[in-house]
């Protein structure tokens, strides 16, 4: 995997402007913050956002794969200053799940989720390298 950083360019905090990596892709569709059995555990975004990349996690597992292959993730969020504000509690769940890997990110804000309790929706694509031999 190769971060893409143009070399006159500030260095973006908490993603990569860019990644290229070859082999296995893995897409992981919209994770929310419900828990396996579909239920909602808390109406807190930062709860919610944790529960989400922890979902992520749990599918990438499936696939033989871990946070450090994932080179895209969105987030669909219903609220930006919500997500604007939570910073170092969500930072902190972040690097808690997904540790302090930053793959190339986009955060977006929607008019709602499928979910009505759903405060975020996090999707990424991952790729696990080609094994050698």
């Amino acid at each position: 995997m190769e971060i893409l950083q143009p070399a006159d360019w500030v260095r973006p905090k908490g993603y990569s402007n860019g990644i290229a990596a070859s082999g296995r892709q893995v897409f992981v569709s919209g994770m929310i913050g419900w828990d396996a059995e579909g239920r909602f555990q808390t109406d807190d975004f930062v709860g919610q956002a944790r529960q989400a990349l922890e979902n992520v996690v749990a599918v990438l597992r499936e696939a033989g794969a871990g946070p450090e292959h994932i080179v895209r993730m969105t987030w669909y969020v219903v609220d930006k200053r919500e997500y604007l504000d939570a910073g170092a509690a969500l930072g902190a769940a972040y690097r808690d799940t997904i540790g302090r890997h930053f793959p190339a990110m986009s955060a977006v804000q929607v008019s709602a989720l499928m979910e009505d309790r759903a405060r975020v929706e996090i999707e990424v694509t991952a790729v696990v390298p080609d094994q050698a031999g």
